[in-house]
């Protein structure tokens, strides 16, 4: 084994993606899709299914479930619904992911009836070795923000390859 540094995993092209928006993103709240994700995860508050139920909350419809940002709109005409980020190499090669985690700060209701538009950047890419070697961590921030152009909620997400 060698005593010389190995070239950083983080290349040029990857750290100059820190910080660059994606695409927009447009995502739909409505009522079918609050009941059917809020059932899914066993959520059983009826402000989740009941529009009476919610309003009685003080929501203006049925509220987002934690962990439900909408349905991204989908046009069979275009390439994808969602925008792409190209996934950047890192110099070596790396075969492994594992999500790190996903944290999401809600600013501000989010009801069945709103449009959500969203985008994400790359806020950071470090390197570190593990156990299992080296790993990049990369971490994303998604905005959304609503029809009237407020910030909604903003979503963190680690992504860890290895």
């Amino acid at each position: 084994m060698s005593d010389e540094p190995q070239e950083s995993l983080i290349t040029d092209e990857m750290q100059a993606s820190i910080g660059k928006d994606s695409e927009i993103t447009t995502l739909e709240i409505d009522k079918t899709s609050v009941r059917m994700f809020a059932r899914s995860v066993g959520y059983t508050d009826p402000v989740y299914y009941d529009e009476e139920a919610a309003q009685a909350a003080g929501y203006r419809s049925l509220p987002a479930p934690p962990g439900y940002l909408g349905t991204p709109l989908y046009d069979p005409n275009k390439r994808s619904a969602r925008p792409t980020q190209v996934a950047l190499e890192p110099s070596r090669p790396l075969k492994r992911m594992l999500n790190g985690g996903t944290d999401i700060e809600y600013l501000a209701d989010i009801c069945a009836g709103d449009v959500l538009t969203s985008t994400s950047a790359v806020s950071s890419i470090e390197e570190r070795l593990g156990r299992l070697g080296e790993m990049l961590i990369t971490t994303t921030k998604t905005t959304y923000r609503n029809q009237h152009g407020e910030i909604v909620a903003i979503m963190t997400g680690t992504g860890i390859r290895y």
